[in-house]
């Protein structure tokens, strides 16, 4: 006799669920070095590299007068710390495996559990390359000292998430338009090299340039970082709030496009692209 099929529970299979993220974050942890530590060791350096540069920038453009009284390293880092996490979760999550792939052939495995495991992956390699390089300043050069570091970390949590959202954005629109997707994510990667805010503060730019970058949730989610770690700076025009409601926002209408998408898809479009 044939055993009944049980249904299971509406917990039981958010359970699943998370697990099956679990899984495919730790995937793709692995995927493009095969160790994890290779991958968290090659993240440290790449964003060690960009601090080093923009700090010689600092010193030979004259600019260390811009920064907020007090360590400027951590000044750059709090700005790069969340430009990496922002711009790496974009080109993960709009680069993960679409609904035509050969693992979209294995159950459970959907595009949400891509997405998830795409998203939750980097943010553990942000968030431990985050703390071995604080550690190793702080044990190797000097104490770090943050005014309020839960609000701070809470910051990277709100720039990853609106990053997250992008990427969904862009994960929708790549079947369709796989250059556009392509190419509009080296343009916000770009962009933000500048509109992020990194080099200079909100409460420093005159108010006809501030329009600018109010658009982008990157430049609040820095600005209200560096508010947190410094004592003596108070940002009066970002809001730690605008990255989550852009993000809340843009996953909605991102997760609209990918529904959109994976009821559409076609195996012709994975022969195609």
């Amino acid at each position: 006799m044939l055993a009944p099929i049980r249904s299971r529970s509406i917990w039981s299979q958010v359970i699943t669920t998370f697990e099956l993220i679990y899984n495919q974050a730790v995937r793709n942890v692995r995927k493009e070095h095969g160790n994890a530590i290779i991958g968290l060791l090659m993240n440290i350096a790449q964003t060690m590299l960009l601090v080093a540069v923009f700090l010689i920038i600092f010193v030979f453009a004259g600019m260390r007068s811009a920064a907020i009284r007090g360590d400027t390293l951590i000044y750059l880092m709090s700005g790069v710390f969340l430009f990496m996490a922002h711009v790496k979760v974009i080109a993960q999550v709009s680069g993960a495996e679409g609904p035509t792939s050969q693992m979209m052939n294995h159950r459970p495995m959907n595009t949400l559990i891509a997405i998830g495991g795409a998203a939750l992956g980097e943010l553990y390699i942000q968030v431990l390359s985050v703390s071995v390089i604080l550690f190793f300043y702080h044990v190797i050069w000097t104490p770090v000292e943050i005014h309020q570091p839960i609000a701070a970390f809470g910051m990277l949590l709100a720039v990853w998430f609106s990053g997250l959202a992008i990427g969904i954005a862009l994960y929708a629109l790549k079947p369709w338009a796989p250059g556009a997707s392509k190419m509009l994510t080296m343009l916000i990667t770009r962009m933000n090299m500048v509109a992020s805010g990194k080099f200079f503060l909100a409460n420093s730019l005159p108010e006809a340039f501030l329009h600018y970058f109010m658009w982008n949730p990157l430049f609040h989610s820095i600005d209200q970082a560096r508010g947190y770690a410094f004592i003596n700076y108070n940002p009066i025009h970002t809001s730690p709030l605008y990255p989550v409601q852009f993000g809340l926002a843009l996953i909605v209408l991102g997760l609209l496009g990918e529904f959109f998408t994976r009821k559409s898809a076609s195996a012709s479009w994975g022969a195609k692209h």
